[in-house]
């Protein structure tokens, strides 16, 4: 269960101060301008991670989200530009929103054309570099609790 799995991760993040660097919880104003800037509504989850933690490191673990108001000029982990920047320089579709880099050929993203019985945008891979009409968008992750989870995991 997403709710079950999102909740256990968060849970392990906060009892491991030593492994955790995190932006710290953004405010609902700054969200609601992420959304306007990517034309993308967050849901439950992610929304929650962006209201606890921002963005920021699990161990080797960066999960992107939301760092500051300044969309343009940053850089990772803020989720917000990495997909803007995207968007731009590989077009990136709109419905993708970019919230981890594998550091291999693939980013993972939220995909808000795909969602699961409870509404929540499934995570798959989009390979940067790769035709769009190539793109096999594989379904990492029901949704952002199972993928924060699983990261989480292979850090403790």
């Amino acid at each position: 269960m997403s709710v079950e799995n999102y909740q256990k991760a968060k849970d392990i993040i906060m009892n491991e101060e030593e492994i955790s660097d995190f932006v710290g919880g953004q405010a609902d104003e700054l969200i609601s301008l992420a959304q306007e800037k990517l034309g993308l509504t967050f849901t439950g989850l992610y929304y929650d991670y962006l209201k606890t933690f921002g963005a920021g490191n699990f161990g080797a673990q960066e999960i992107y989200g939301i760092i500051h108001a300044d969309f343009e000029n940053s850089s990772v982990p803020d989720a917000i530009w990495y997909t803007l920047t995207e968007r731009r320089e590989i077009n990136l579709p709109n419905n993708l929103l970019v919230i981890y880099d594998t550091g291999s050929d693939e980013i993972y993203c939220l995909d808000y054309s795909q969602r699961n019985d409870n509404g929540e945008p499934k995570i798959v891979s989009f390979a940067p570099g790769v035709e769009l009409e190539s793109q096999t968008y594989e379904v990492i992750a029901n949704d952002f609790g199972d993928l924060l989870l699983d990261l989480v995991n292979q850090e403790v």
